[in-house]
């Protein structure tokens, strides 16, 4: 795996990125060797965030973790990767053994994506699609629907303006309303 290191608001040293390739170096048996790995570390305050992101071919791996010590988000970061990997393959064997003609793209899934290939067709893969009526109900409704169903977002039919809106949870907690603008 390549590694490029970023840091914002730390300086990211040769202690820091061997121990960041100690701990990602896990998933060199689930991940294609030839992957790039970027990986960016940011300090606002007393936390440390570290963003872990790796581009597959047609797949983006990408963990988020804060916390007071880098370490503890590192591994938290690695945790996340590792399930988001197995998930994905398994997904993928799942799909192979289903559809013959998927067998040889699932071979080739996991070589490098070429930068002169059409990114139109190494584009966004919508694996799942779901129809399902609007209700029409307040924002508040929204987020205990939402909260019921354990979902981090939550589309809905504004009551007072007739419009599709979402509802949706942040990281800090909060909620946030996406509305269509006029």
């Amino acid at each position: 795996m390549r590694y490029s290191f970023t840091g914002k608001g730390i300086s990211v040293g040769e202690a820091l990125k061997q121990k960041t390739i100690d701990k990602l170096s896990r998933l060199s048996r689930i991940v294609p060797e030839n992957s790039e790995v970027f990986v960016t570390f940011t300090t606002i305050k007393s936390l440390n965030k570290i963003e872990v992101t790796i581009p597959l071919k047609k797949h983006i791996l990408r963990a988020e973790v804060a916390d007071t010590d880098i370490q503890v988000a590192l591994d938290q970061a690695v945790d996340i990767l590792e399930k988001q990997m197995l998930r994905f393959k398994n997904r993928l064997s799942r799909k192979a053994k289903i559809d013959p003609n998927f067998r040889d793209e699932f071979s080739t899934y996991f070589a490098p994506q070429d930068e002169d290939e059409d990114s139109v067709e190494n584009g966004i893969v919508i694996e799942r699609s779901k129809k399902f009526a609007l209700k029409p109900m307040d924002a508040e409704e929204a987020v205990m629907n939402m909260e019921l169903l354990g979902h981090s977002f939550f589309v809905f039919r504004n009551a007072d303006s007739d419009e599709v809106n979402v509802v949706y949870r942040r990281n800090d907690g909060a909620y946030g309303l996406i509305e269509p603008g006029h």
